[in-house]
Order: C-alpha cells, then structure tokens, then sequence
C-alpha cells in the first residue's frame, strides 16, 4: 500500500510580503504563522475548511511574482462564494462554465457565461487573482464522484467535525434501536470512531 502524501502547502511568489497578507487575510483566511530570520520571512495562510495553506515571504520562493496560475479553490455554492469575494473587495470573474462541458481552459479561452448546465457538479468556476497576478480558479462541487472522499468528512473545522458527530449520533441511535433492541451501548466511542473512520475511507 502506498504511502500517504498529503498535499499541504502551495508556495506563492510574491513582490510585496505585507500586502499579499492584507489580501489574503481580507478572503477570512486563517494566519498561521507570519515569522522572520536575518534573511528570511515566511506567511502562512489557509483557507477556511482547506487542509492545505498557502506560504509567501522574502527568500521563499524563486519564482517570478504573479508567475503561479490556475490554483484550484473549491466550493459548495458558486454563486455565494463570488459574492463574498466581492464583498471582500475582490476583481472577481463572472461565473462560467467551459464550452467542452468538463474542465477549463487554460487561460480565458472556452469560458461560456453562466452555470454549468443543470448546475452540474465539478462544471462551475470563477476566477480572480491577487496583487501581484497570482491566479486562482474557484470550482462548485456539490457532490463527489465515486471514490472521492468529500471535504465534509475530512474535519477541517469545528463546523465540520459537529457534523460529522450529529451524523453519528444519528446512525448509532438507529444502530441502539435495531441492532441492540433498545440497550444502551457502552461501547459507544468505539462505534463512533469506526463510524467516523468509514466516512473519511473511499470506497473500494
């Protein structure tokens, strides 16, 4: 079995340290870390609910600033998720889907105006950039193909993980009434932790 690989940062180049903070924080970004050395300073930012940050700094990157293209955001409701960039002050794309009704192409080439038809899972984007020209895609996904373990199961936030519990509670009072005739379990953390683990495991 291989080895887990997690994703967790994207280094960002950037001209001006201070200002891509401000900008960042501005989306309601979480600031993890913002440190420095004789040389050296690094800003880390993640995302509310994103298991991977962002890091930019002096001496971090050697990439050209604005050079990063096409990072991937996700959401569950396209349209309220522009409208928070744009309460934030942000230059933010309409929102589009691609004419090949898949993936978008690079740059602005094959945008159609307007949702995905049917509002289908995975075809909805929007795009903007940060100061520097930094530029990200934000896609709607309301549900996940087979075999791909969806962002409400993997406990990023309070908000997530109480979801997680209501839904085991649920499902173990179910489990308590049919499987147990009605006993109590006392073995009820072990149910919840098998539970819990089940829902972050895709299927076979």
């Amino acid at each position: 079995m291989a080895m887990d690989m997690k994703l967790e940062v994207v280094v960002l180049p950037v001209s001006d340290v201070d200002r891509a903070k401000k900008f960042y924080a501005g989306l309601g970004w979480r600031l993890d870390a913002d440190f420095s050395t004789d040389d050296l300073r690094v800003v880390q930012l993640t995302p509310p609910g994103s298991p991977a940050s962002v890091i930019f700094g002096t001496n971090v990157s050697a990439g050209e600033p604005g050079s990063t293209r096409d990072l991937m955001l996700v959401v569950s409701d396209i349209e309220a998720a522009r409208a928070e960039l744009l309460d934030a002050g942000v230059e933010v794309s309409d929102v589009f889907h691609d004419e090949g009704g898949v993936f978008h192409h690079a740059g602005t080439a094959g945008r159609v105006a307007g949702k995905a038809p049917e509002s289908g899972s995975y075809g909805s984007f929007l795009s903007f950039e940060d100061p520097d020209g930094n530029g990200w895609i934000v896609q709607e996904i309301t549900s996940r193909l087979p075999g791909r373990v969806d962002t409400e199961t993997t406990y990023s936030s309070a908000a997530d993980l109480e979801g997680a519990l209501s839904r085991a509670a649920a499902a173990h009072g179910t489990h308590e009434a049919d499987d147990l005739g009605g006993v109590y379990d006392e073995q009820w953390p072990a149910w919840y932790a098998r539970f819990m683990v089940a829902e972050q495991t895709p299927p076979a």
